[in-house]
């Protein structure tokens, strides 16, 4: 069986946005200061790191394997990215790295729209 057009679109612009958190990270202001040393810095670098792995491994596993629950799980970190950017956003304003992930929040939200409608709807188990 082929997979569905709305769940490559849903792969894809997941991928996509998965990208575009990790140049975030990449952008992201890592002078140290009182509040952060190197050592939190790198701490916290890394966690994100593992978390853009973990995620891709969410989408191979909805997109590839036909899991459902991985989609849920994306669609509630989406929350959490929304209300944490939100947060930076209203303490620092608009910054590169938070640019970036505003396009990323969007195409996150797209893709998970394509994969509860159309031809994807009967392609993921339960």
């Amino acid at each position: 069986m082929s997979v569905p057009s709305n769940v490559r679109r849903f792969e894809a612009l997941l991928y996509a946005s998965l990208m575009l958190d990790a140049l975030s990270v990449a952008v992201q202001d890592r002078t140290p200061n009182a509040e952060m040393t190197e050592q939190m810095i790198m701490t916290a670098s890394l966690l994100a790191g593992g978390m853009i792995l973990l995620l891709v491994y969410f989408v191979w596993l909805a997109a590839h394997r036909r899991k459902n629950w991985p989609r849920w799980v994306l669609a509630a970190a989406l929350a959490l990215s929304v209300i944490s950017l939100g947060q930076i956003i209203g303490e620092r304003g608009l910054e590169l790295d938070s640019a970036i992930e505003i396009v990323s929040c969007a195409l996150t939200t797209i893709g998970l729209y394509f994969s509860f409608t159309g031809d994807a709807q009967g392609w993921f188990n339960a």
